[in-house]
């Protein structure tokens, strides 16, 4: 939801529509620096959420995208970790429990090995410096050179965070499509979710991203498409709000059509009664 304004204003925004979660960027995403958020702000946000039923459960923000939790440079992996830090504190000073954030990339300059090392070095580093929220890993579609893209991955990162408590994954269901896991019917559900817990386990799943896919299968390639428009259909998201595991997580939608997200939610609302 957009916190143009404010980030008091992203609830409301998200009421408007008829969400019963939302997420939000407290800072603006494509910038290293961002002014302190003022003790009024994050009051009337607080407030805000309260009225309208958003609870810190319900809520997904997400960082900025210049972070690179796994940069193969010494000096820029200081800047990623510090900025990933603040945006931790951001989420603390608004009472909020998850931090979604993308793993990081090697850049081709070192092996997916040591950046995953690095990953969950940083982790670990902004941890010791926070004291309540969740860092949430969000899966890639495997783009370039991201990592995150498969379980194993995932669980490889896992493996390497101290405080178990306080790492999670959130599972965007594109660039699970696009990372190779076929969604477009039951059977691929059923063998999706099943590896997840298997390899990664549901107790870390955090959240989710619901999105179609524009790209075909195993296509490394992260494009959006509503739900039901894309290749990867409705099946997987009428067993996605069926499931156990997502009873009480936020979910996310990132689809393309904000004119048609009101009528997206009650269709997945319609699902899990």
């Amino acid at each position: 939801m957009s916190a143009a304004g404010g980030v008091r204003n992203a609830p409301i925004n998200a009421n408007k529509i008829g969400a019963t979660a939302f997420a939000l960027f407290t800072k603006n995403q494509r910038r290293w620096q961002a002014k302190e958020l003022a003790p009024q702000e994050i009051e009337q946000f607080k407030q805000h959420c309260h009225d309208l039923g958003f609870t810190p459960n319900t809520i997904l923000p997400h960082d900025s995208y210049l972070i690179n939790l796994g940069h193969p440079d010494d000096e820029l992996i200081d800047k990623s970790r510090t900025a990933f830090t603040e945006e931790l504190y951001r989420c603390e000073q608004l009472g909020l429990e998850l931090l979604n954030f993308h793993p990081g990339s090697h850049l081709r300059k070192i092996s997916e090995d040591k950046c995953l090392q690095r990953i969950s070095e940083s982790i670990n580093i902004a941890l010791d410096k926070s004291t309540s929220v969740t860092a949430v890993i969000e899966n890639t579609a495997g783009q370039g050179s991201n990592l995150g893209y498969s379980f194993e991955q995932l669980a490889q990162i896992i493996h390497g965070v101290e405080d178990k408590c306080r790492v999670g994954v959130c599972l965007d269901t594109c660039h699970l499509f696009a990372a190779g896991y076929d969604l477009s019917s039951r059977q691929g559900c059923q063998t999706t979710f099943a590896a997840f817990h298997s390899i990664v386990g549901n107790q870390y799943l955090k959240a989710m991203h619901l999105n179609d896919s524009k790209t075909a299968l195993n296509s490394r390639v992260d494009r959006h498409a509503s739900l039901g428009k894309g290749h990867i259909g409705k099946t997987a998201f009428e067993f996605i709000m069926q499931l156990d595991a997502t009873r009480s997580i936020p979910l996310i939608l990132e689809t393309v059509e904000p004119e048609i997200w009101p009528e997206e939610i009650n269709w997945l609302n319609s699902l899990s009664t």
